[in-house]
């Protein structure tokens, strides 16, 4: 299903309490936590990482594990992926040029890796 559609009403209701064409609407989409941190540079950035930084995700469709995969970086160091269970509508609208945004938004000491982190995806409008 499209983030788009599944948000029209929230920017109507933006628009009429006075958002105006020159400010950025950020819709929260997603909270997921991060897949496979184990496997990557997690580790080495825990000290300097912190919740609101930005994250970047780029969209790999040719990963051989999964055709919706979606990597996650911290300041060009690979963190992880969007767990494969929750990437599918984000991918399809990564795919379709939808622009996205994500932050950190929790960050705990955990034994379980996917529990250490936790990040939102925003759509910008």
């Amino acid at each position: 299903m499209p983030f788009r559609r599944t948000i029209a009403s929230l920017l109507l209701a933006a628009f009429a309490a006075g958002a105006g064409a020159a400010e950025r609407v950020q819709v929260l989409v997603q909270r997921s936590p991060l897949a496979g941190s184990q496997y990557y540079a997690l580790s080495a950035v825990w000290q300097q990482i912190r919740p609101g930084d930005k994250l970047l995700l780029t969209r790999e469709p040719d990963n051989r594990h999964d055709g919706n995969a979606i990597r996650v970086e911290w300041n060009g160091r690979r963190l992880g992926y969007v767990p494969r269970a929750e990437n599918r509508a984000l991918a399809a609208a990564m795919d379709r040029g939808e622009r996205v945004e994500a932050r950190v938004a929790r960050l705990r000491e955990h034994r379980d890796p996917w529990q250490r982190v936790e990040f939102e995806v925003y759509l910008l409008l």
